[in-house]
């Protein structure tokens, strides 16, 4: 098949050498303008960019698709499929329409659940036990598509959403080169509107723990905001930002540390082993180190 190809960050660069690799052609990868990143502000490619110019082909990285020059220069490539992988623009109708077999976007969750912006996020903050992928044809509305397939995983206890969405790129892009073989054979199948879940964009808000709720959802914030913008506390007027947590039975005064050795604090239900942690302007430790360079004692509160 003849692809055009649209994606901006890690999650879609699996998919794009999966298919860079495989017997079909990309024509143009299409990926949002380079950005300034950093304290120093240095203009940087997007991944998909980068990933493409490796493999040689043509990037474009137009600032609206919606302008009569962006539709052409699509059509000009003449393209049996348009595959979106995390592009992060919504495509207009007149994009939507220019493939012969129409737009195909892989969705990292089992849909119509967590549709939007934060799909990883969002199953490892609810503790989800179970996710996956799937592949659909692309709708004018969000994520809300026929299903071509889906693929289902595990999400493990103490799995990270940063750890499952380098799985679930892994998974899609798998997935992807299924359904591309397959499609001519490929029933799709209408969403249940009734399920439909939507997922809120991740954002600093979300970070500050409340101690009062129990272990097994504190632990999910933590697990849900890796590695950014990550779950903090306070303690002795010092900002800290928790890193990683496992679940503990001993039971306390919310926020109090009950134990150094490990490192525990109490929750509104149980409490949380915290592994590492970070004072705001240092390094990431585990939290043995930390209690060497900033001793804590039994009592102490976490707010």
């Amino acid at each position: 098949m003849n692809i055009i190809f649209m994606g901006t960050p890690d999650f879609a660069v699996p998919s794009l050498e999966k298919l860079a690799q495989s017997p079909h052609n990309i024509s143009a990868v299409v990926t949002q303008p380079d950005k300034p990143v950093g304290r120093k502000q240095i203009l940087t490619p997007p991944d998909v960019k980068v990933c493409a110019e490796k493999f040689g082909i043509k990037v474009l990285q137009p600032e609206t698709l919606k302008s009569d020059n962006s539709v052409e220069e699509l059509k000009s490539f003449n393209p049996d499929v348009i595959v979106v992988v995390a592009y992060g623009k919504i495509l207009p109708k007149a994009v939507l329409d220019i493939p012969k077999y129409g737009c195909i976007n892989v969705h990292g969750s089992l849909l119509p659940k967590y549709r939007g912006a934060s799909p990883i996020q969002s199953a490892v903050l609810n503790g989800d036990k179970v996710t996956g992928v799937t592949t659909m044809y692309m709708g004018e509305g969000l994520d809300t598509g026929d299903i071509l397939l889906s693929e289902k995983t595990e999400i493990g206890e103490n799995e990270t959403s940063a750890q499952l969405f380098d799985r679930l790129a892994l998974s899609g892009a798998s997935l992807l080169l299924k359904t591309l073989d397959e499609l001519k054979s490929i029933t799709p199948v209408k969403q249940d509107e009734s399920k439909a879940v939507y997922t809120e964009k991740i954002t600093k808000s979300m970070c500050p723990i409340d101690w009062k709720k129990p272990a097994f959802a504190i632990h999910n914030q933590v697990r849900g905001l890796q590695t950014w913008p990550v779950a903090s506390a306070k303690i002795n007027g010092r900002d800290i930002k928790i890193h990683s947590t496992e679940i503990c039975g001993k039971s306390g005064s919310p926020g109090g540390i009950i134990s150094l050795d490990p490192l525990t604090v109490a929750c509104g239900e149980k409490s949380v082993i915290i592994k590492e942690l970070q004072l705001s302007g240092k390094k990431r430790m585990d939290s043995k180190s930390f209690l060497l360079g900033h001793p804590l004692n039994i009592g102490e509160k976490f707010m």
